[in-house]
């Protein structure tokens, strides 16, 4: 084991060296006049992110041959396209209204632009790895009220601002000329000279600080004190809820060793009531065993994913717009940490006294993997019929089906096979009876439906501040960089869901209900559930999305993120609900 998790380790390193490399490798120096890469990425509604095409999808002219970038993984994931723009900025050349190319529209062509700018069209480039943005066009509606009078323009007209030290480039904005316009109004032929000026002016910021202000937007002050809010809220949910549940618990389990030490010194024959009767079923194994174990896997898998992503935001490999640095990171990760999934699944199931460990680690493969496949072909076909950029091209797909071949699925067997080989039996306490005791009929809100409802709404609510930043960033345009403040609400999510399944775990056999395993899990991931619910929320309340793409690309890959969080929490739930009846049950003496 340990010579594995040094290959782990040493494998992240590698993939975080090559995470640094993809987007911002590059020499980054340059003499006066030499030409400095600007790249085309893509253009699409400003509202709908997943909803991209490429730059020269829209009928601008080139200038002149295209020639397409090589990218990485990653960038391809992220959906990037680029390709060289018409635009030449040579280092420290300053231009004035230079042309950049000419074109006479079609009919067609004008359709096509004012269709754009009707939706809110924006386009993205790339200037020495630093990003730029503009809208493509604008609509005047001068107090109009029927859209069939409004007027739409067509910007011709860039202006580039760029600063520099010495031999780099530091900074670039772009504004387009409201003035310099082509009218798209009506379906008629227009002549379209695209140009651009180029101005640029020296600074005193350093070359490795040139990244900052992108991540400025979320370290503003009022930003600031809206997650430190969020932090406190979700701090003083936490001490309440563990003060609470701890002096409740410690209070009522004292009580319940007392009585129970009381009744030992008694008589025999005096009835026992309370989670001690029917300690010769709280280890009885759960129904669906491989399903079970499967599970657990594929959690613990997501969790180890989680942690070591958090490691690389903490040590900065995500800065802003480093090109799909995080989808190679879970890529990777993914498919280096698939063997801890095949090894705790079947070494569970072997506890468990499974016998056939090769469905289970064939099921433990496809619970998660599965769906994200299946919702990937839906959603790849949706890209693909709406020719945008989110559809992947034919040899990602193969470079990640080899992936998934020649990394996964044999670390997943090293995995299933150390496990099985593990010979570790399950540690109970109290020797199970051969047959089951009769649940006794409980009322309604001891159901499952209830208490996941009831395990999942303290976690949610710890969190969903904080929610609000992380989609906005997802799917919208704002940028997330406080990956500390975001780890401390990951602990908090963890904590709190331990101890509201261990309480919920202790009321079930307070009332004599041995089947706690599975309750334990579902209890534990149902905030899995109500992020998904909070999906719901944000889409009509809080964004401007829409469209079938959009619509699908966001609550299908939600669905999976969230289902993701179910299993990973559900095995938080269950660990910790595990840890909590072995130490009652240890703490007593059992017949």
């Amino acid at each position: 084991m340990e010579d594995s998790l040094k290959f782990l380790v040493l494998a992240l390193l590698i993939s975080s060296c090559a995470i640094h490399v993809t987007s911002d490798g590059s020499d980054h120096r340059y003499k006066d006049n030499d030409v400095v890469p600007l790249y085309a990425n893509k253009v699409g509604p400003f509202h709908n992110p997943s909803e991209t095409y490429r730059y020269f999808d829209l009928p601008f002219c080139s200038g002149g041959d295209v020639k397409e970038k090589k990218e990485a993984l990653g960038e391809v994931l992220n959906g990037d396209r680029l390709v060289s723009a018409p635009y030449k900025l040579e280092f420290r050349k300053e231009k004035e209204s230079e042309v950049a190319c000419s074109k006479k529209l079609t009919k067609e062509d004008v359709a096509k632009f004012r269709e754009a700018v009707k939706k809110d069209y924006y386009f993205q480039m790339y200037y020495d790895d630093l990003p730029i943005w503009g809208f493509i066009g604008k609509v005047d509606k001068d107090g109009k009220s029927d859209p069939s009078e409004y007027k739409y323009s067509l910007y011709k007209h860039i202006h580039f601002a760029v600063l520099y030290n010495k031999d780099r480039v530091i900074e670039i904005s772009a504004k387009t000329d409201p003035s310099s316009v082509v009218d798209l109004t009506e379906d008629k032929e227009a002549d379209a000279d695209f140009t651009y000026t180029v101005k640029w002016t020296e600074t005193d910021i350093p070359f490795e600080k040139r990244m900052d202000k992108y991540s400025q937007s979320s370290s503003l002050p009022h930003h600031l004190e809206i997650h430190w809010f969020s932090i406190i809220n979700s701090c003083v949910t936490v001490l309440l809820l563990t003060g609470f549940l701890a002096t409740i618990l410690m209070r009522v389990l004292k009580n319940d060793f007392m009585k129970y030490a009381q009744d030992e010194e008694a008589a025999d024959d005096q009835e026992e009531t309370g989670w001690k009767y029917i300690h010769g079923d709280v280890f009885r194994f759960p129904k669906y065993k491989s399903v079970f174990a499967a599970a657990l896997g594929s959690g613990t898998q997501l969790f180890t994913l989680t942690i070591f992503i958090f490691m690389l935001a903490l040590v900065g490999v995500f800065y802003p717009y480093n090109r799909g640095a995080l989808f190679t990171a879970l890529v990777v990760i993914y498919a280096l940490t698939s063997g801890i999934a095949g090894y705790t699944a079947t070494a569970f199931y072997c506890q468990l006294e499974g016998t056939n460990w090769v469905r289970n680690l064939l099921l433990t493969g496809c619970l998660f993997c599965g769906p994200l496949f299946l919702t990937f072909c839906f959603l790849n076909t949706v890209a693909i019929a709406y020719s945008a950029t989110a559809a992947l091209p034919f040899g990602t797909i193969v470079v990640i089906v080899l992936i998934w071949t020649l990394v996964t699925s044999p670390l997943l067997v090293l995995g299933g096979i150390a496990g099985k080989n593990s010979k570790a039996e399950f540690q109970a306490p109290c020797r199970t009876t051969k047959y089951p005791r009769e649940i006794p009929p409980l009322p309604w809100y001891r159901s499952t439906l209830p208490q996941m409802a009831m395990a999942g709404f303290l976690p949610f609510s710890a969190i969903y501040i904080e929610l609000y930043y992380i989609f906005a960033s997802v799917w919208g345009h704002r940028i997330y960089t406080i990956y500390s403040i975001l780890f401390i609400v990951f602990i908090i999510l963890l904590i709190v869901t331990a101890f509201i399944t261990v309480a919920l775990t202790y009321f079930q056999l307070a009332a004599e209900d041995h089947e706690w395993w599975w309750r334990s899990f579902l209890c534990g991931g149902s905030t899995g559930l109500f992020i998904y619910a909070y999906c719901l929320y944000y889409y009509y309340a809080r964004s401007d999305m829409s469209g079938f793409m959009q619509t699908s690309f966001f609550f299908g890959y939600m669905a999976c993120i969230c289902y993701g969080f179910f299993l990973m929490l559900g095995m938080v739930g269950f660990r910790a609900a595990l840890l909590f009846v072995r130490h009652i049950y240890r703490s007593i003496k059992c017949e």
